[in-house]
């Protein structure tokens, strides 16, 4: 029997997914209760069993290491789950791979912003809820004449698919939106009133009324709210700071002889370099991140200054080496996620184009000053060296057609690829 410990914070759809398939196997599966998200895998142990420190995480009483939660949910789960033959395993696996690709981008698009986890922009949100109609649409079709996603009982593919769409049923399809899609619904109450499904998630609420931007829980978020935005180590949650009693000053030690002294703060390069008073990076982002395309494109040019900004393209140099649609994002957002420090002084709109097997991922950067800012600091090399680049003229039409294309997430690659996803750096 299987046996391990997954790490994880709570309420992680993702590792959920792993708990429900244990509860079918009976596998000893057992949560880290010392975990801290940004702590624990951030931590030297954890590093050297998952080196790209993402969770959840599992750890096999026998040394198995995992990460990604379809691959953990597979392996703590048993053969009913995954599939009777090889046709109804592909099948699963496809389903699997279908929730990560068509489902999960769009759904985060459209509640992170209700839970305050990311800033609303209109226009990626309408996309987001038209990328939703259609998986829907996909997945009442199909559901038409089953009770299931394949086979004749619960199976990974349903536990996958339920859980990547917890979010959209508990806090924006309400009964308006998801009335024309019965079979879905159906689906869905179906698998979370499952017992051992309701055993990991609980009772299952669907949502009355559809949940939108909350700009104060960003703010808290994000930490721009002052001790109110102190954040919960739970991701993706924030709490109030908690009042507490003064304690007595104590006089400021210097470091002993054996001990470094702490290493001082790295200065940001583009921090020294002139801004110019036409545009200014957070005044762009903002107005980016809430209206529609046409109006941010045609904002970004009459402000934009030349002089002390740069545009540059960069295309991924290993396509060929490009499998699964929803590896491909995550190779995006990793680098985004990791180039935090960079993001002051600069955006980016980073596309991904094509399909499974046949794809190509480029984007469009603005930069403070006139260099290639990676090269200007150790810790922005996130990456970098895997793509080429070009410095753009932001004079010429085909810059201006570059710059509408990728911002606005649409049209096609150089070879004829449409435009698949897309990843934003602001």
């Amino acid at each position: 029997m299987v046996a391990g410990t997954l790490y994880t914070y709570p309420d992680n759809f993702r590792a959920q997914k792993a708990l429900i398939a244990a509860k079918y196997s009976g596998a000893d599966l057992t949560v880290a209760k010392d975990f801290v998200f940004g702590e624990t895998n951030k931590s030297a142990d954890f590093l050297k069993k998952f080196p790209l420190g993402k969770v959840p995480a599992f750890e096999g009483k026998d040394g198995t290491l995992l990460t990604e939660s379809n691959a953990i949910a597979y392996y703590v789960g048993n053969d009913e789950l995954r599939g009777a033959g090889v046709e109804d395993r592909a099948a699963v696996v496809q389903w699997m791979c279908w929730a990560d690709s068509d489902v999960l981008p769009a759904s985060c698009t459209w509640t992170f912003p209700c839970m305050g986890i990311m800033q609303y922009n209109k226009g990626q949100t309408d996309r987001a809820k038209e990328d939703v109609k259609k998986a829907l649409e996909y997945l009442n079709t199909h559901l038409l004449t089953k009770t299931f996603l394949v086979g004749e009982r619960i199976s990974l593919a349903d536990i996958s698919v339920c859980c990547t769409m917890l979010s959209l049923f508990k806090l924006v399809l309400d009964p308006a939106f998801r009335n024309p899609y019965g079979n879905v619904t159906r689906w869905f109450t179906t698998v979370v009133n499952q017992p051992n499904v309701k055993a990991v998630l609980g009772d299952t609420v669907l949502c009355t009324k559809m949940a939108e931007f909350d700009s104060k829980k960003y703010a808290e978020f994000s930490g721009k709210g002052g001790d109110a935005g102190k954040k919960d180590k739970k991701k993706g949650d924030a709490k109030p700071a908690e009042a507490k009693p003064k304690k007595e000053e104590k006089k400021k030690e210097e470091p002993a002889d054996d001990e470094p002294a702490m290493a001082p703060k790295k200065k940001d390069p583009l921090d020294e370099l002139p801004s110019g008073t036409k545009f200014n990076m957070e005044d762009w982002k903002r107005f980016y991140s809430n209206n529609d395309e046409d109006d941010s494109i045609k904002w970004f040019w009459e402000h934009f200054d030349p002089e002390h900004y740069s545009i540059w393209r960069g295309d991924y140099k290993y396509n060929d080496e490009l499998t699964m649609v929803f590896m491909s994002c995550n190779l995006m957002g990793g680098m985004i996620q990791r180039l935090e420090k960079l993001k002051k002084n600069a955006f980016a709109s980073c596309c991904l184009f094509g399909e499974d097997n046949n794809s190509t991922i480029s984007g469009i950067w603005v930069f403070k000053g006139q260099e290639l800012a990676f090269e200007l600091c150790e810790d922005w090399q996130i990456d970098y060296s895997s793509y080429a680049w070009e410095k753009l003229d932001p004079a010429t039409d085909n810059t201006k057609a570059l710059v509408k294309q990728y911002f606005k997430w649409e049209g096609e690659d150089k070879e004829g690829r449409k435009f698949n996803q897309g990843k934003i750096l602001k």
